[in-house]
This record gives C-alpha cells, structure tokens and sequence, in this order.
C-alpha cells in the first residue's frame, strides 16, 4: 500500500504542472458544470466530482499525468440511474458509492490488464451511441426547452420543440457552437475555446437581458459528507446499475492512461489507476458528486501544457474549489443553451470516427456487433448494451475459431489431407483401422463435428484419435470425447489416441486418460498408428 500513498512529485518539473493544471482546470469547469446539468444532479454536483475525483485520481492513481473528472460516458450512465430512481438521490448515491467499491476490488484483484481483452467494435459502438445520446439530449435545451433525460423521447418530442422554439436560446446555442468547432487551435491553445464561449455567452445574455433559462442558485460551500441509505427493495437494480458505471469508468479511465503514454513516452499502473478512480467516486458518491474517469481531453491538454507528475491534477482540482467558493453567484447565470452548444461539441468528439472511416472495409462480423452495440446504446439500456456486445462478440469468436478447425475421418479414395501413413495403414486394413484428425482448437464450439462423425466409425476394429495438432482441449470436448470413447467401446471398437506431451498431464487431471486407458495413450501419430497395426494382427492371429 505505500506504493499506492506515493505521490512522487518531481520539483524540476513544478513550473510546467503548475500551467498544466491551470489550463486544465479553466478547461474542465464548463465540462463539470455542463455535465453536472445534463445528468439532473445540477451544476453542483458537476464541480464536486471534478474536485473530489480529480485531487484523489491524481494522487492515488497509475498515471501520474491523468486528469480525472467527469466524463460525457459517465455523466450519461449516471443520468439513466437518476431517471430510474426518480426521486430517490439516496439510492444514486449509494450507486455511484458502490461502482467505486467495485473499482477498488478489480484494481486490488489486478483486472486491470483485462479491459484489453474487450472487443473494439464494442468499445466503439458504445462511445459512438453516447456521443449520439449527448446531442440528442441536447436538442430541447438548445430549442429553449426543459431538457429531456430520454434520447428516444429527445427524437418524439423534437417537432413540439420546434414549434415553441425560443430564438434567444437557438442564438445562444449556435454562437457557442460556433466558437467551441470554429476557434483555430492557434487561440485555443492560449485559452480554451468553451472557456471562451462560457464567458462571453454569458456575458451577452446578462448585457442584453435576454429570457433565456440558466442554471441557477449554486451552492457556494464545500459539499458535505453524509453516508447514503440503502433501500433494500431496489438493491438488485443500484447493484447492476453501480457495475456497469464500475466497468465504463474503468474502460474510459485505462484507454485514457494509455493515450497518457502515448503521448509521454511512459507507462502507467493500471491496477493502481483502478484503485484511484475507486476511491475518488466512492467519496463522490458520499459527497453528493457526479462520477467520473479519467478525461481524454483535459489528460492531453495537461501534458501538453508541461504537466509531468501528479501535482497538475491536484492543481486542477484546487482551481475548480477556488472557483466553486468564491464564483458560484456568477456561475448561476450561465444559460443553459450555451451548456448544450458545449456539450453538442463533446458529443460530436466522443464519435468514434477511426472505426467510422472504415465501415465499409472491416469484417461483417465486427460491424454487426458495432451497429447492435450503438443501437442498443442510443434506444434500449446501456448495460444492456455493454452485457449485449460482449456476448455477441463472444459468439462471433467462437464461430471464426470453430471455422478454422476440422475434423476428419479419410474415406476410400479420399484423404489429400492426410498423411501417407495414414492411408496405407487404412487402406491395407481394409479400413478396419480408422484415423480421425482433428486440426485446430478443440472446444465447445466444435464438439459438434466430432459428434456428427461417430457413426461413419461403425464396422471399424480400431479408431486412431490424432490430436497432434490441437493447440488446446476445453472440458466440453474431454466430455464429448469421451462419450465417443464410451459409445465405440460398447460396440467392440477400440479406441488410441495420440496427444502431445504437455497435453497428456491435464488429460489425466480431466478424467480423459481413465476413459480411453492409459495403454491407449501415445505420444506421437506414429505411435498410435503402430500400436493400431498391431493390434490388429492380434486380432487377426487370434482368428
């Protein structure tokens, strides 16, 4: 745990962590405040999980660099939990508490290295449908509406929007777009475009006194800590609900670490970075915050600007507790259409383009698992969605590696495939002796063919199983295995096989070795084919 403790600032590198953590703090309080709006929690709660997660993610996390906070993935997720809870904060908090848990418990048990093994078709239709929900939420808001926590009902209630479209809104809105897509880099390296837009939106709006809605009242203080009751009756949906925030926060947190080295040259902890983000959404959620990940955007903005070790994000979050004590009466008068013209930009960003460039090129596969995951995303549940992709991605995997094994049995006149060995041995017998090759993974994916074949070894003497070229045996085929063992002994048909050597200790173990006998069992084909002849003229000599 002292590893964990260790901060490890580095004081020739404070001037550049000092302008690092500045620029990302100016960066991320529009984002918190925007965030904080669009989950329902309010602008508030937007702030205080920026400066929770960020001071504790910086500290106690793998990636030195990383900036933590809430995150347009997150934020969505958390406004689902509020809308399924409606009324009942308690029980968004306990959640938000129990995804931080849940975070602890995959660093501590070292699943960080895991998150790779996600498919990306998943990953990127499930960005891809959260960067389409971000600007469908934000259609009404943008129209001068009260915001709509639904993308589905976004859509069905749009022509009504339209129709009571309020103009000083709309302007807001498209003059915010205007800047966050249209400032070139040049100015926004210097000062960050939706800085510049909060600002001077906000400005014009209060100048000119325009109707527009904003968020209102912010509380000026610090937040207060207050564990969150437990409402046993809905248990099982903050359980599954607190999951699925663990695990997207977690995906979001790991691909943002690895853009950190990408960009530095480094390498970050990633079960150290899990524990980190753990504790700072655990203490979100008894603080009232919005949980978060570590942000892509304000993590390159940081290093960028000269951020090297953990003091820029512990600078970040102080920025941001400055602000929130002393600028919360200025903060209420942000129209909330400009909020929506920022997030518009966030979503559009979140847009998984790399994978987008390509849909006419990558496998069938891959892009139906992509198109199910995003549509899952946008118009049915998230979870469901993450739950949905993996497990059809699971069954695109097993379909192409079952594809790409065979099992053979060489019939009279055929067998290109097979050795010369082989169909001598079968043909000089008179096909008394069978050889079943068996090439590629033998798993549940591909019992099925081995299944089929048993009754063409019907008036056989002796069956040769060769397994030489399998790579790896799961416990489905040690089962079919041997019920084809078991099915040929009971019609007087002798069964050898030929395993590797590594195979042969995890055979035993399974129970295999026992079924065939262990005089059965060779080491090579060679083997096996000789102890077939042999047992063969045995036969033949007993006659």
């Amino acid at each position: 745990m002292s590893n964990v403790l260790k901060v490890g600032f580095k004081p020739t590198a404070l001037m550049g962590d000092v302008f690092g953590g500045l620029t990302a703090g100016i960066i991320a309080l529009p984002l918190a405040l925007a965030f904080g709006v669009a989950s329902g929690a309010g602008a508030a709660a937007g702030l205080y999980g920026a400066i929770i997660l960020g001071f504790f993610a910086a500290i106690l996390g793998g990636t030195p660099t990383q900036v933590s906070g809430p995150t347009g993935p997150m934020t969505v997720v958390t406004a689902t939990a509020i809308a399924a809870f409606a009324g009942d904060f308690q029980s968004v908090c306990m959640v938000v508490v129990l995804a931080g848990i849940i975070q602890i418990i995959f660093g501590v048990c070292r699943l960080g290295g895991f998150v790779r093994f996600i498919p990306y078709p998943v990953i990127s239709g499930f960005m891809t449908g959260i960067g389409v929900i971000i600007i469908l939420l934000q259609i009404e808001p943008i129209l001068g509406s009260a915001g709509i926590g639904s993308p589905l009902m976004a859509i069905v209630h749009m022509p009504e929007a339209i129709a009571n479209v309020s103009l000083p809104s709309l302007s807001l809105a498209v003059a915010t777009m205007v800047i966050v897509f249209k400032i070139p880099p040049r100015i926004t390296r210097v000062v960050p475009s939706p800085l510049i837009a909060l600002v001077g939106m906000t400005a014009i709006a209060g100048i000119f006194n325009l109707p527009v809605h904003t968020i209102g009242e912010i509380p000026s203080g610090l937040p207060e800590f207050h564990f969150p009751s437990i409402n046993l009756a809905q248990w099982s949906s903050i359980a599954g609900t607190a999951f699925a925030l663990a695990l997207l926060g977690t995906i979001d947190s790991l691909l943002t670490s690895i853009v950190a080295d990408s960009v530095t040259k480094d390498h970050h902890d990633s079960n150290r970075e899990l524990i980190g983000q753990g504790i700072g959404n655990a203490l979100c959620g008894f603080m009232g915050g919005l949980p978060g990940a570590g942000a892509t955007m304000r993590t390159v903005v940081n290093i960028k600007a000269g951020g090297r070790t953990r003091l820029s994000g512990v600078i970040h979050s102080l920025v941001l507790l400055l602000i929130l004590v002393g600028a919360g009466p200025l903060a209420s008068h942000i129209p909330l259409a400009v909020l929506s013209g920022i997030l518009v930009k966030v979503g559009v960003d979140i847009l998984d383009y790399r994978l987008l460039r390509l849909v006419r090129k990558i496998p069938r596969e891959d892009l139906m698992v992509m198109v199910t995951v995003f549509g899952v995303t946008v118009f049915v549940d998230l979870i469901v969605a993450v739950a949905l992709g993996v497990t059809l991605a699971a069954i695109m995997t097993t379909w192409r590696i079952a594809s790409h094994t065979s099992i053979s049995i060489l019939d009279a006149g055929a067998g290109k495939e097979n050795s010369v060995s082989e169909r001598e041995i079968q043909e000089d017998s008179n096909f008394r002796i069978r050889v079943v090759t068996i090439n590629g993974p033998f798993f549940f994916g591909t019992t099925s063919q081995m299944t089929d074949k048993v009754e063409r070894l019907l008036g056989t003497r002796i069956v040769v199983v060769d397994c030489m070229s399998v790579p790896f045996i799961d416990i489905s085929a040690v089962f079919a295995l041997s019920e084809m063992v078991e099915k040929l002994r009971d019609v007087d048909i002798r069964v050898v096989i030929a395993l590797q050597d590594g195979m042969c200790k995890r055979m035993r173990e399974l129970g295999l070795i026992q079924v065939v006998g262990e005089e059965n069992v060779f080491k090579s084909q060679g083997s096996a084919l000789q102890m077939a002849q042999m047992l063969l003229d045995e036969e033949d000599d007993d006659s």
